[in-house]
């Protein structure tokens, strides 16, 4: 495969139609400033049988991938699926390099830096999106800066200094860290590796779904279930089973449950109340031990809500006590998860009576036990 981007591939933003060349280091649309899409054209399905032999990282769904060929790997993917109940299975995400599952999508950011060779990379993150960043540039040899907020656990603060990014702590929260890092990416020369803003972040997060499509014999669960704050599982998630469905390699889409923290819920709530948008006021944010997910105005959240709905799905909320009982019980299970990572088993646990994947997402070393 050359080492080049797919040449139909192009920005496109989904709320009013703009477009940019996939090589431009503009990170959002210049029309209304928010998340690119990306248009890929066609793509060829991925042949089941065709996967045997294939390198185990999430490079071997290259069919379906926007980059032709990767220089950038820690062999990322490929996670175990594991059963906890008849009827639900858990994904262990957090046997990543980094120990979360946004190793997806920090693999294809950093090797699209690569590729168009930025004088440095900036990131934003509550933690995990950060660190994956962080070790993927620094496989690429790229120079990165990480924004986090203040309150970011020590452990996932210490992950990033590790891998030699230069971390900035941002006084306030998700959304204060968010508003310094886009200011430091309008410099010249800078590769703005979002997590939100970037599709192609998405494009590798799709890959847990092939991996459980692949896993299951080309079949996939009644239901897959996702924490939601920015949505970039839930967004892959949708990504791949439209792309599966469109190429007859499934013959239903599975619907989608996404997970919020009861006191950071936005989503939910504008689900409930059938809204396709957020409303101005979000209302109180207040603190939770899923830090990951606790995002007050995520900028996709018209794809998210629209991408439940497609699926037939819906969204469950979970309170703190709920998650500590989760990440307790999961230990017992011998799965030790962070608490973020722990509040799809929260919401769906064991009272299912259909198949159901939930994913573990974050190793429990990265915040340690609940208080």
């Amino acid at each position: 495969m050359s080492d080049t981007l797919t040449p139909t591939a192009t920005y496109l933003c989904p709320r009013d139609g703009a477009r940019a060349d996939a090589t431009t280091l503009m990170w959002c649309c210049p029309v209304c400033g928010g998340p690119w899409d990306l248009d890929t054209g066609p793509m060829p399905p991925v042949a089941l049988d065709a996967l045997g032999g294939r390198v185990g990282s999430l490079w071997r769904y290259e069919e379906a991938l926007p980059l032709d060929g990767a220089a950038v790997t820690l062999g990322e993917g490929r996670t175990p699926l594991v059963p906890l109940t008849p009827h639900v299975s858990a994904k262990l995400d957090f046997l990543m390099p980094t120990l979360s599952f946004k190793d997806r999508g920090a693999v294809m950011l950093a090797e699209l830096a690569r590729r168009l060779g930025p004088e440095q990379v900036v990131a934003d993150s509550s933690g995990n999106a950060g660190t994956a960043v962080a070790a993927y540039c620094a496989r690429a040899a790229l120079p990165c800066t990480v924004y986090v907020p203040e309150g970011t656990s020590p452990k996932k603060t210490e992950q990033i200094r590790a891998h030699g990014a230069r971390l900035e702590v941002v006084p306030g929260g998700r959304e204060a860290t968010a508003a310094a890092a886009r200011t430091a990416a309008g410099a010249p020369g800078t590769f703005y590796a979002s997590h939100v803003f970037n599709p192609y972040f998405l494009h590798g997060t799709k890959t847990y779904v092939y991996e459980i499509w692949e896993d299951l014999g080309g079949t996939l669960p009644d239901a897959i279930a996702v924490p939601v704050g920015n949505g970039t599982l839930l967004l892959g998630a949708a990504l791949a089973t439209a792309e599966l469905l469109a190429h007859g390699l499934i013959d239903r889409r599975p619907a989608l449950i996404a997970v919020q923290a009861e006191a950071v819920s936005p989503l939910a709530a504008a689900f409930r109340d059938g809204a396709d948008e957020l409303p101005d006021d979000t209302g109180t944010v207040r603190p939770t031990l899923a830090e990951g997910i606790a995002i007050p105005r995520p900028p996709r959240a018209r794809q998210i809500l629209a991408a439940i709905r497609e699926s037939g799905g819906t969204f469950l909320t979970v309170t703190e006590e709920q998650i500590r009982a989760a990440q307790t019980d999961l230990a017992a299970r011998g799965l030790f998860v962070e608490t973020t990572g722990v509040a799809c088993w929260a919401a769906v646990g064991a009272e299912t009576d259909r198949s159901v994947v939930v994913p573990l997402c974050g190793a429990g070393l990265k915040t340690g036990l609940a208080p």
